[in-house]
């Protein structure tokens, strides 16, 4: 039997709803793998250019939206922007932190990606309803926030 990190047993209704959401996490991961492959991206590229489509932030900021080290950020900010698509400049506020935003032709590139992946996932965004899409989409930023709350350590 499954059971949650509280200890209590998962639910055939938890079941059911862990297994929808694998199984469309799952298409939607093939959709990004194969808009990242033809751009000759990274999924890590990708989700970068992603994140960073209506915002400026830090290294550090960026490397949390992440869920990877600065370090690693920093190289990865380093490779995307030899090929263009993100810049650096000084924080407005804090002389030692760079912002990362995208560059023209990163702007572009994530508005194209957009579109595809709009494109590809409209099958099943399409099977909806209006009032069905608002209430999905409030569910799932619901079930995003709260899961983005710190979770007890299994340690």
């Amino acid at each position: 039997m499954t059971t949650t990190e509280a200890g209590k047993p998962v639910t055939t209704e938890q079941q059911e709803l862990i297994d929808a959401i694998a199984t469309t996490a799952f298409r939607v991961m093939a959709v990004l793998s194969k808009l990242a492959n033809e751009n000759d991206l990274s999924l890590t590229q990708l989700r970068m250019l992603g994140i960073l489509r209506d915002r400026r932030l830090k290294i550090s900021e960026l490397a949390v939206g992440l869920g990877l080290d600065r370090t690693t950020v920093s190289g990865l900010v380093d490779r995307t922007e030899k090929r263009g698509l993100v810049q650096r400049s000084p924080h407005p506020l804090d002389g030692r932190s760079v912002q990362v935003t995208l560059s023209p032709h990163g702007a572009s590139a994530a508005e194209h990606g957009a579109k595809e992946i709009a494109i590809s996932l409209s099958s099943m965004t399409g099977a909806l309803n209006r009032a069905e899409s608002q209430r999905l989409t409030t569910l799932l930023e619901r079930m995003l926030e709260l899961g983005n709350r710190e979770t007890p350590s299994r340690d």
